[in-house]
């Protein structure tokens, strides 16, 4: 078995720190079926952790569908998922190329036709998928800026297809069921700020689970508008945006704006003082929790663990009520 190391720069350059960049692994998965061509698509290079050349794949009985079965790697069993399957691709080559990633706490392998490049781009070149747009994308990429032709790649929602192919796997009613119920000062809420529709369902059912109020945006440019909306609202009554805001939470990896600018921009921000930022993300890994923290953040949380989430909400609105 070929394999190969995915090349990461340093968190500084790849835009782990909050500069604005992302760095996207671009692939192929076959001929589209209704458009007859092969389209690009891509997954933030921090979640891949290899590139594995024909492994051999034992297939499991009664698996679930677009499941291949598993492979030995390095010997870890990891489950392999039919991207081009799964995605309506008609597979063009023999090749068995696949990628292994790791997110949410998981380790998953996806088989693709063709590894093309890595590219680096501005967050702000990801724009948001559109409703008509396949539940499977998160967004949709200009991987070369604001070129007239600039070259569009398809990026996935890693979460909706690990939940599309492995339903149990991120399902917590029974941890929701658990929780601690949290009291939020009168009249505020929890701003969520989560562009994956499966992952802001999962937070939502926890945070309805803890009892408290919240209002769910897509992506960190819709957050920071409503924070706007807030501070006006807040200042027309003699108050504070702290006061109709007690937390942001929000992920790393969105389109328009990632989730290190809005903390980042929050932190910088006076009408914003006093309101504490818990990042929410399945970059898991010391290099995003310690940037995460350069920018402002005040605690960093792995999808998807809701027990993790409620006592990280806990412990930071305890603490801001220590400083307020």
């Amino acid at each position: 078995m070929n394999s190969a190391p995915v090349p990461k720069k340093t968190s500084q350059a790849n835009g782990q720190s909050g500069s604005g960049r992302l760095e996207l692994l671009l692939f192929r998965l076959g001929e589209a079926t209704d458009a007859k061509q092969r389209e690009l698509f891509g997954i933030n290079v921090f979640k891949v952790r290899e590139i594995v050349v024909a492994p051999h794949i034992t297939s499991i009985v009664n698996g679930p569908p677009h499941s291949l079965g598993l492979a030995n790697v390095r010997g870890q069993l990891i489950p392999v998922i039919d991207l081009p399957g799964l995605t309506g691709c008609v597979r063009q080559t023999d090749s068995n190329i696949v990628l292994v990633t790791e997110f949410a706490r998981m380790t998953l392998a996806f088989l693709v036709d063709e590894v093309v490049e890595i590219v680096q781009m501005e967050w702000k070149h990801l724009l948001a998928a559109d409703s008509s747009s396949s539940a499977l994308l998160s967004g949709v990429a200009r991987i070369d800026g604001d070129a007239p032709n600039s070259r569009l790649v398809q990026v996935l929602d890693v979460e909706q297809i690990l939940r599309n192919v492995f339903p149990d796997a991120s399902t917590h009613t029974d941890q929701n069921s658990s929780l601690t119920r949290l009291r939020l000062p009168e009249g505020s809420v929890i701003l969520v700020a989560e562009d994956s529709a499966v992952a802001r369902m999962l937070v939502e059912e926890s945070l309805r689970s803890m009892g408290v109020q919240f209002l769910a945006v897509k992506n960190g440019r819709e957050a920071w508008d409503r924070l706007a909306s807030f501070h006006q609202e807040a200042v027309a009554k003699g108050e504070r945006a702290r006061d109709k805001v007690a937390l942001v939470l929000t992920d790393l990896e969105m389109p328009e704006m990632d989730g290190f600018t809005l903390t980042r921009n929050i932190k910088n921000d006076a009408r914003f003082s006093g309101i504490p930022v818990i990042v929410y993300s399945s970059l898991t890994g010391s290099a995003s929790e310690g940037h995460a923290s350069s920018v402002g953040a005040d605690a960093y949380v792995a999808k998807f663990e809701p027990h993790e989430l409620a006592d990280s909400i806990g412990k930071t609105l305890a603490d801001r009520r220590l400083h307020v």
